[in-house]
Protein backbone atom coordinates (compact mmCIF):
# COMPACT_ATOMS: atom_id res chain seq x y z
CA UNK A 1 0.00 0.00 0.00
CA UNK A 2 1.18 3.37 -1.12
CA UNK A 3 2.41 6.45 1.26
CA UNK A 4 -0.64 8.11 -0.78
CA UNK A 5 -3.07 5.40 0.13
CA UNK A 6 -1.96 5.73 3.52
CA UNK A 7 -2.54 9.62 4.10
CA UNK A 8 -5.37 9.19 2.43
CA UNK A 9 -7.53 6.61 4.57
CA UNK A 10 -6.01 8.47 7.66
CA UNK A 11 -8.64 9.86 10.33
CA UNK A 12 -9.31 13.53 10.14
CA UNK A 13 -8.67 14.72 13.76
CA UNK A 14 -11.49 16.56 15.74
CA UNK A 15 -10.21 19.50 17.37
CA UNK A 16 -12.35 21.81 19.65
CA UNK A 17 -12.92 24.53 16.91
CA UNK A 18 -14.04 22.05 14.29
CA UNK A 19 -16.61 20.22 16.73
CA UNK A 20 -18.29 23.26 17.80
CA UNK A 21 -19.03 24.60 14.08
CA UNK A 22 -20.25 21.09 13.35
CA UNK A 23 -22.50 21.56 16.57
CA UNK A 24 -23.51 25.09 15.15
CA UNK A 25 -24.68 23.91 11.94
CA UNK A 26 -26.24 20.90 13.23
CA UNK A 27 -29.90 22.08 12.56
CA UNK A 28 -31.13 19.27 14.95
CA UNK A 29 -28.92 20.34 17.31
CA UNK A 30 -30.58 21.05 20.75
CA UNK A 31 -31.28 24.68 21.52
CA UNK A 32 -28.71 25.27 24.44
CA UNK A 33 -28.51 28.64 23.54
CA UNK A 34 -32.15 29.68 23.53
CA UNK A 35 -32.30 27.70 26.75
CA UNK A 36 -29.89 29.58 28.59
CA UNK A 37 -31.48 32.86 27.25
CA UNK A 38 -34.90 31.78 28.15
CA UNK A 39 -33.29 30.46 31.80
CA UNK A 40 -31.25 33.92 32.33
CA UNK A 41 -34.72 35.94 31.43
CA UNK A 42 -36.70 33.86 33.77
CA UNK A 43 -34.19 34.44 36.48
CA UNK A 44 -34.02 38.21 36.05
CA UNK A 45 -37.30 38.91 36.44
CA UNK A 46 -38.63 35.93 38.94
CA UNK A 47 -36.06 36.10 41.28
CA UNK A 48 -36.46 39.53 42.57
CA UNK A 49 -40.39 38.99 43.05
CA UNK A 50 -39.09 35.73 45.71
CA UNK A 51 -36.70 37.82 47.43
CA UNK A 52 -39.73 40.52 48.05
CA UNK A 53 -41.77 37.82 49.09
CA UNK A 54 -39.18 36.15 51.38
CA UNK A 55 -39.01 39.68 53.24
CA UNK A 56 -42.27 39.55 53.71
CA UNK A 57 -41.52 37.26 56.11
CA UNK A 58 -38.99 38.60 57.99
CA UNK A 59 -39.21 39.58 61.30
CA UNK A 60 -37.26 42.51 61.48
CA UNK A 61 -38.00 45.93 59.87
CA UNK A 62 -35.08 45.74 57.51
CA UNK A 63 -36.20 45.11 53.64
CA UNK A 64 -32.72 43.85 52.58
CA UNK A 65 -31.17 42.24 55.84
CA UNK A 66 -32.43 38.60 57.13
CA UNK A 67 -33.49 38.85 60.84
CA UNK A 68 -35.53 35.17 61.28
CA UNK A 69 -39.17 33.70 59.84
CA UNK A 70 -42.26 35.24 61.33
CA UNK A 71 -45.60 36.45 60.35
CA UNK A 72 -45.39 39.71 61.84
CA UNK A 73 -46.08 41.95 59.01
CA UNK A 74 -48.93 39.56 57.80
CA UNK A 75 -51.24 40.00 61.19
CA UNK A 76 -49.35 39.43 64.40
CA UNK A 77 -47.54 42.65 64.75
CA UNK A 78 -50.55 44.80 66.43
CA UNK A 79 -50.10 48.35 64.71
CA UNK A 80 -48.06 48.25 61.21
CA UNK A 81 -49.11 44.45 60.18
CA UNK A 82 -51.80 44.29 56.85
CA UNK A 83 -54.08 42.68 58.97
CA UNK A 84 -53.90 45.73 61.27
CA UNK A 85 -53.33 48.42 59.50
CA UNK A 86 -56.07 50.41 58.79
CA UNK A 87 -54.51 52.18 55.98
CA UNK A 88 -53.69 48.85 54.35
CA UNK A 89 -56.64 47.23 54.64
CA UNK A 90 -58.30 50.51 53.43
CA UNK A 91 -56.33 50.24 50.25
CA UNK A 92 -56.92 46.74 49.72
CA UNK A 93 -60.31 46.92 49.91
CA UNK A 94 -60.35 49.73 47.06
CA UNK A 95 -58.05 47.58 45.10
CA UNK A 96 -60.51 44.94 44.16
CA UNK A 97 -63.03 46.05 44.66
CA UNK A 98 -62.04 48.51 41.94
CA UNK A 99 -61.20 45.42 40.07
CA UNK A 100 -64.55 43.20 40.62
CA UNK A 101 -66.45 46.34 39.43
CA UNK A 102 -64.37 46.77 35.81
CA UNK A 103 -64.48 43.07 35.40
CA UNK A 104 -68.36 43.07 35.96
CA UNK A 105 -68.81 46.16 33.39
CA UNK A 106 -66.07 45.99 31.02
CA UNK A 107 -65.85 42.11 30.14
CA UNK A 108 -69.25 42.41 29.05
CA UNK A 109 -69.49 45.81 27.71
CA UNK A 110 -66.80 44.73 25.69
CA UNK A 111 -68.08 41.24 24.50
CA UNK A 112 -71.16 43.09 23.27
CA UNK A 113 -68.63 45.84 21.11
CA UNK A 114 -66.94 42.71 19.63
CA UNK A 115 -70.05 40.45 18.63
CA UNK A 116 -71.26 44.47 17.49
CA UNK A 117 -68.13 45.10 15.47
CA UNK A 118 -67.96 41.31 13.81
CA UNK A 119 -71.71 42.00 12.48
CA UNK A 120 -70.98 45.49 11.21
CA UNK A 121 -69.67 45.91 7.92
CA UNK A 122 -68.66 49.31 5.85
CA UNK A 123 -66.64 52.12 6.90
CA UNK A 124 -68.55 53.16 10.19
CA UNK A 125 -67.62 49.36 11.55
CA UNK A 126 -63.33 49.82 10.54
CA UNK A 127 -63.80 53.20 12.02
CA UNK A 128 -65.19 51.50 15.50
CA UNK A 129 -62.58 49.36 15.27
CA UNK A 130 -59.37 51.63 14.71
CA UNK A 131 -60.72 53.95 17.74
CA UNK A 132 -61.03 50.66 19.75
CA UNK A 133 -57.54 49.81 18.71
CA UNK A 134 -55.94 52.91 19.02
CA UNK A 135 -57.28 52.93 22.90
CA UNK A 136 -55.63 50.00 23.66
CA UNK A 137 -52.20 51.20 22.15
CA UNK A 138 -52.92 54.65 23.96
CA UNK A 139 -50.32 55.51 26.30
CA UNK A 140 -52.20 55.30 29.78
CA UNK A 141 -50.35 58.29 31.14
CA UNK A 142 -52.37 59.56 28.44
CA UNK A 143 -55.87 58.64 29.37
CA UNK A 144 -55.23 58.90 32.79
CA UNK A 145 -54.29 62.75 32.46
CA UNK A 146 -57.02 63.37 29.90
CA UNK A 147 -59.56 61.38 31.89
CA UNK A 148 -58.35 63.79 35.25
CA UNK A 149 -58.82 67.29 32.70
CA UNK A 150 -62.44 65.62 31.91
CA UNK A 151 -63.33 64.95 35.19
CA UNK A 152 -62.28 68.12 37.04
CA UNK A 153 -63.01 71.10 34.59
CA UNK A 154 -66.32 69.29 32.13
CA UNK A 155 -67.96 66.98 34.56
CA UNK A 156 -66.65 68.47 37.68
CA UNK A 157 -70.18 68.08 39.18
CA UNK A 158 -71.24 64.69 37.79
CA UNK A 159 -68.12 63.16 38.06
CA UNK A 160 -65.86 63.63 41.33
CA UNK A 161 -62.57 62.55 42.13
CA UNK A 162 -62.26 59.09 43.86
CA UNK A 163 -63.85 55.36 43.16
CA UNK A 164 -66.33 56.61 40.45
CA UNK A 165 -63.79 58.75 38.35
CA UNK A 166 -60.98 55.90 39.04
CA UNK A 167 -64.04 53.17 37.98
CA UNK A 168 -64.94 54.67 34.82
CA UNK A 169 -61.04 55.44 33.93
CA UNK A 170 -60.33 51.31 34.40
CA UNK A 171 -63.46 50.35 32.15
CA UNK A 172 -63.09 52.93 29.57
CA UNK A 173 -59.01 51.90 29.52
CA UNK A 174 -59.63 47.96 30.11
CA UNK A 175 -62.59 47.54 27.53
CA UNK A 176 -59.99 47.13 24.71
CA UNK A 177 -58.72 43.52 26.44
CA UNK A 178 -62.06 41.81 25.57
CA UNK A 179 -62.98 43.59 22.78
CA UNK A 180 -59.40 42.58 20.88
CA UNK A 181 -59.86 38.65 22.62
CA UNK A 182 -63.24 38.05 21.68
CA UNK A 183 -63.32 39.60 18.05
CA UNK A 184 -60.29 36.69 17.51
CA UNK A 185 -62.24 34.27 18.53
CA UNK A 186 -65.42 35.41 16.77
CA UNK A 187 -63.19 35.24 13.60
CA UNK A 188 -61.85 31.72 14.22
CA UNK A 189 -65.41 30.06 14.57
CA UNK A 190 -67.48 32.09 11.91
CA UNK A 191 -70.89 32.47 11.69
CA UNK A 192 -71.41 28.84 10.74
CA UNK A 193 -72.72 27.75 13.84
CA UNK A 194 -75.48 30.96 14.51
CA UNK A 195 -76.57 30.13 10.93
CA UNK A 196 -76.90 26.27 11.74
CA UNK A 197 -78.92 26.85 14.49
CA UNK A 198 -81.07 29.36 12.87
CA UNK A 199 -81.80 27.05 9.96
CA UNK A 200 -83.24 24.57 12.25
CA UNK A 201 -85.57 27.09 13.80
CA UNK A 202 -83.94 29.33 16.74
CA UNK A 203 -84.33 32.68 16.93
CA UNK A 204 -81.54 35.36 16.37
CA UNK A 205 -81.18 35.79 20.33
CA UNK A 206 -81.86 32.31 21.21
CA UNK A 207 -78.87 31.51 18.62
CA UNK A 208 -76.75 33.94 20.21
CA UNK A 209 -77.47 32.91 23.53
CA UNK A 210 -77.33 29.19 23.43
CA UNK A 211 -74.93 28.73 20.65
CA UNK A 212 -72.41 31.86 20.24
CA UNK A 213 -72.30 33.14 23.80
CA UNK A 214 -71.03 29.24 25.19
CA UNK A 215 -68.52 29.33 22.38
CA UNK A 216 -66.95 32.68 23.49
CA UNK A 217 -66.67 31.27 27.04
CA UNK A 218 -63.08 30.87 26.77
CA UNK A 219 -62.36 33.80 25.36
CA UNK A 220 -64.44 35.72 27.97
CA UNK A 221 -63.19 33.92 30.66
CA UNK A 222 -59.01 34.71 29.21
CA UNK A 223 -60.55 38.38 29.03
CA UNK A 224 -62.32 38.70 32.64
CA UNK A 225 -58.87 37.02 34.19
CA UNK A 226 -56.62 39.65 32.39
CA UNK A 227 -58.87 42.76 32.82
CA UNK A 228 -58.74 41.71 36.70
CA UNK A 229 -55.13 41.15 36.62
CA UNK A 230 -54.22 44.57 34.86
CA UNK A 231 -56.60 45.80 36.93
CA UNK A 232 -55.27 44.98 40.59
CA UNK A 233 -51.90 46.44 39.47
CA UNK A 234 -52.76 49.59 37.92
CA UNK A 235 -51.44 52.68 38.78
CA UNK A 236 -51.11 55.36 36.38
CA UNK A 237 -55.25 55.57 35.63
CA UNK A 238 -55.87 55.45 39.69
CA UNK A 239 -53.51 57.75 40.94
CA UNK A 240 -54.27 60.60 38.53
CA UNK A 241 -57.74 59.80 39.24
CA UNK A 242 -57.63 59.19 43.45
CA UNK A 243 -59.89 61.41 45.46
CA UNK A 244 -59.60 61.41 49.02
CA UNK A 245 -56.76 58.81 50.76
CA UNK A 246 -59.36 56.15 50.99
CA UNK A 247 -59.82 56.04 47.92
CA UNK A 248 -56.22 55.33 47.06
CA UNK A 249 -55.68 51.67 46.31
CA UNK A 250 -52.87 49.14 46.70
CA UNK A 251 -50.52 50.03 44.14
CA UNK A 252 -50.46 53.92 44.85
CA UNK A 253 -50.22 53.05 48.49
CA UNK A 254 -47.35 50.79 48.02
CA UNK A 255 -45.88 53.05 45.82
CA UNK A 256 -46.06 56.03 48.13
CA UNK A 257 -44.98 53.60 51.11
CA UNK A 258 -41.67 52.55 49.08
CA UNK A 259 -40.43 55.61 48.65
CA UNK A 260 -39.86 56.18 52.67
CA UNK A 261 -39.00 54.36 55.57
CA UNK A 262 -41.42 51.24 54.84
CA UNK A 263 -41.56 48.12 56.64
CA UNK A 264 -41.67 44.74 55.58
CA UNK A 265 -45.53 44.56 55.44
CA UNK A 266 -45.61 46.89 52.26
CA UNK A 267 -43.58 43.42 50.67
CA UNK A 268 -46.71 41.52 52.29
CA UNK A 269 -49.38 43.57 50.89
CA UNK A 270 -47.58 42.97 47.33
CA UNK A 271 -47.65 39.43 47.98
CA UNK A 272 -51.37 39.76 48.68
CA UNK A 273 -51.68 41.47 45.60
CA UNK A 274 -49.72 38.44 44.14
CA UNK A 275 -51.83 35.61 44.91
CA UNK A 276 -54.99 37.23 43.68
CA UNK A 277 -53.82 37.76 40.68
CA UNK A 278 -52.57 34.39 40.28
CA UNK A 279 -55.66 32.99 42.27
CA UNK A 280 -57.66 34.45 39.71
CA UNK A 281 -55.72 33.44 36.54
CA UNK A 282 -55.46 30.04 37.83
CA UNK A 283 -58.95 29.61 38.20
CA UNK A 284 -59.46 30.92 34.68
CA UNK A 285 -57.60 28.53 32.93
CA UNK A 286 -59.54 25.69 35.37
CA UNK A 287 -62.29 26.76 34.30
CA UNK A 288 -61.35 27.20 30.73
CA UNK A 289 -59.66 23.24 30.79
CA UNK A 290 -63.04 22.26 32.09
CA UNK A 291 -65.16 24.02 29.59
CA UNK A 292 -63.30 22.75 26.54
CA UNK A 293 -62.60 18.82 28.40
CA UNK A 294 -66.83 19.19 28.39
CA UNK A 295 -67.38 20.27 25.06
CA UNK A 296 -64.54 17.73 23.64
CA UNK A 297 -66.57 14.78 25.52
CA UNK A 298 -69.71 15.89 23.93
CA UNK A 299 -68.43 16.20 20.27
CA UNK A 300 -66.45 12.67 20.92
CA UNK A 301 -70.28 10.95 22.03
CA UNK A 302 -72.08 12.57 19.27
CA UNK A 303 -69.78 11.56 16.83
CA UNK A 304 -70.38 7.70 18.33
CA UNK A 305 -73.34 8.05 18.25
CA UNK A 306 -73.81 9.20 14.73
CA UNK A 307 -71.19 5.99 14.13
Amino acid sequence: MSDATLTRERPIAVTPARKATGWLRNPWRKPRILQAVTLGYLAWSILPVIIAIVFSFNDGRSRSTWQGFSMRWWYQDPFDSVWHDQALRTAMFQTFKLSTLTVLFAVPLGTAFAIGIDRWHGRPATTANFFMLFSFVMPEIILGVSLFLLFTNLLENAVHLGTAAQFLGLVTFQMSYPVIIVRARLLSIGPEYEEAAMDLGAPPRQSLRRVLLPLLGPAILASAALVFADSVDDFVTVRYLSGPASSEPLSVKIYSLARAAATPAVNAAATIMLIATLGVVALAWFAFRRITRGRGEEMSAAGLAEF
